[in-house]
Parts: C-alpha cells; sequence; structure tokens
C-alpha cells in the first residue's frame, strides 16, 4: 500500500514547497506561459509574439478570441494549459499571497515560546521538589507526540506503527 501512494507523497511535498516560495510560482508561471507560446507557435502555425499573446490570454482564462486553436494539439495545448492554470497555478498564488495577509497579532514570538517552557520546566522541578519533600508521588503524565509538518496519511501510519 504504501508503494501505491509513493507517488502521492512526493506530489504533495513538491506541492508544498512549490506553494511555499512566491519567487518559484511566479518563474513557473512564466515558464508555462513561454512554453505554452512555443508550442502553440509550431501547433498552429502562428508567429512567436502571437503565440505568447495567446499563452497569456488563454492563461489568465479572459479569452478574448482573437486568437484561437483550430488544430488537435493546438485545443489540446489551450486545455491543458486552461486546466493547469485555474486547478493549479492561480489557487497557489492566491493561497500563498491570503496566507500573508492574514497574521496572527496574538501569537506568540519564538522568544515568548521559549521563555513560557523555560518557566514551565522550572515550574516543573519545583513541583516535582515540593512532592518529594512532602513523600508525595507524582503520577506519570503521557508526553504529547511532537507536531509533525508530514502530510495526514503519514502521521496516520507513524502512530499505528509506534503502539
Amino acid at each position: 500500500m504504501d508503494v501505491l501512494l509513493l507517488p502521492f507523497r512526493w506530489i504533495y511535498r513538491g506541492l508544498v514547497w512549490f506553494a511555499n516560495s512566491p519567487r518559484t510560482l511566479i518563474i513557473s508561471y512564466l515558464l508555462m506561459i513561454v512554453v505554452a507560446g512555443v508550442l502553440y507557435s509550431h501547433a498552429e502555425h502562428k508567429s512567436a509574439a502571437d503565440s505568447v499573446w495567446w499563452a497569456v490570454v488563454t492563461a489568465s482564462t479572459v479569452g478574448y478570441g482573437d486568437i484561437s486553436p483550430t488544430s488537435f494539439a493546438g485545443r489540446f495545448l489551450a486545455a491543458l494549459l486552461i486546466s493547469t492554470m485555474v486547478l493549479l497555478v492561480i489557487p497557489l498564488i492566491t493561497a500563498h499571497f491570503a496566507s500573508r495577509l492574514i497574521v496572527d497579532d496574538d501569537a506568540f514570538e519564538h522568544a515568548e515560546q521559549e521563555e513560557l517552557k523555560a518557566d514551565v520546566r522550572r515550574l516543573r522541578a519545583l513541583v516535582e521538589e515540593m512532592a518529594t519533600r512532602q513523600g508525595i508521588a507524582l503520577p506519570e503524565l503521557p508526553r504529547p507526540e511532537p507536531v509533525s509538518a508530514a502530510p495526514p496519511w503519514e502521521r496516520r501510519r507513524r502512530r499505528t506503527r509506534r503502539r
């Protein structure tokens, strides 16, 4: 079963890397326009400038209709370009910029988190010291699992292996 999921894991990791880099998103968009323009130019026998214009208009889903594919290869390329842009690139760009707009002002900074962790460690040490002075045995608390950046299917698999 793991072998069947391996390509999906690679795709997931690639998309996460891809989505977190605005430079990669913009470069891939421009590269897609140029490649689609060149392929369209060969499929439809149009000039390079017209083909790149067609790629920009098609990728942006404006579709002026001034240039449209007539061959099967041109139509297939148009369908592929539109699908890729609408289902992948535009949502990734939108999600990236939207995540930059959403800022949690109440979130702790790294230094504050480290200070809180140190305080909790000191408090734990004090409680343990007080318990030993009083002769009280403290119950062992289960340690929480660390939060993983792994995809959900890997997190579930790791949990089942530990048990």
